[in-house]
């Protein structure tokens, strides 16, 4: 591997043009200022990716608000943007107000599975939505694109991008709703250079492998699924994060990055800090 690659893994995002997500969660707000925060902390992102939910009706005045606030944040870091479908998302206006021209060539309702290149790392975006419905599929064609895809190795590797988890969740509520038969994936994934697979769906960070390969769940950019809620219950709770990813030769490290209002416990000169650590390290 010939580069060390920071990308930006934001979820569920359920931007709302007009009003608040649920009544109560100003999403598109906390959008921009995960981004916000990206670009305060000055350091090299190669890529922002969405792992689908990004506008939380499918409308295209949504689509256009995380379109403005994805180019001015992409433009100031110089870096690529990658988005794949969720089931809250609507193809059409999916292309038509946010990808643009990033198509392909693709028609409207077809799945929106494209290959992004970042130097050597080949980002691959699978549309695992089945229109209409909760849940996450992945068709035979599909499966034969990406191993086509696949067939031969990118010089830094590849990572996956779908909404839908293929590993299980802990919440019960998506026992029905996460993608279905996820060991086919694995079979085409297998021995591939696939270094690890980002998903999202159910708002809550979680980790686990496929045929040997790391998937990141990432927590949920809008609000948070609470994975101890009292029994037989269900409930959201007012807590937002993006997850940060580095790739190495040798690595994965995926970051889980809070967002929080609240003033901080601290916040000191870091190289005062690093100063004061190494004075005491004898």
């Amino acid at each position: 591997m010939a580069n060390r690659y920071t990308l930006i893994h934001l979820t569920d995002v359920h931007a709302v043009a007009d009003g608040l997500l649920h009544g109560c969660v100003d999403s598109t707000t906390a959008f921009g200022n995960a981004l916000d925060t990206v670009v305060a902390a000055g350091q090299t992102v190669d890529a922002i990716i969405l792992s689908g939910d990004i506008a939380d009706q499918g409308d295209e005045p949504s689509y256009r608000l995380v379109a403005r606030a994805l180019e001015k944040a992409a433009g100031d870091l110089g870096a690529a943007v990658v988005v794949a479908m969720g089931n809250h998302d609507e193809r059409g206006a999916f292309r038509a107000a946010l990808v643009g021209d990033r198509t392909g060539g693709q028609a409207g309702g077809e799945p929106y599975d494209v290959v992004s290149w970042v130097g050597g790392l080949r980002i691959v975006t699978l549309d695992s939505t089945v229109p209409g419905e909760h849940h996450g599929e992945l068709s035979d064609d599909q499966l034969e694109w990406l191993a086509s895809v696949l067939a031969e190795p990118a010089r830094d590797g590849s990572v996956l991008v779908l909404h839908h988890p293929p590993i299980p969740s802990v919440l019960p509520l998506m026992d029905g709703i996460g993608l279905r038969e996820p060991e086919r994936l694995a079979r085409t994934l297998a021995g591939s250079d696939v270094r690890i697979i980002l998903a999202g769906h159910t708002h809550s960070a979680s980790a686990g492998t496929l045929a040997g390969i790391p998937v990141w769940v990432g927590p949920g950019g809008a609000y948070a699924a609470d994975t101890m809620a009292p029994a037989g219950r269900t409930r959201g709770i007012p807590s937002q994060a993006f997850s940060r990813v580095d790739i190495t030769e040798d690595s994965v490290i995926t970051t889980v990055v809070p967002m929080s209002s609240a003033p901080p416990v601290y916040e000191l000169d870091t190289e005062v800090l690093l100063s004061h650590l190494a004075g005491h390290s004898g």
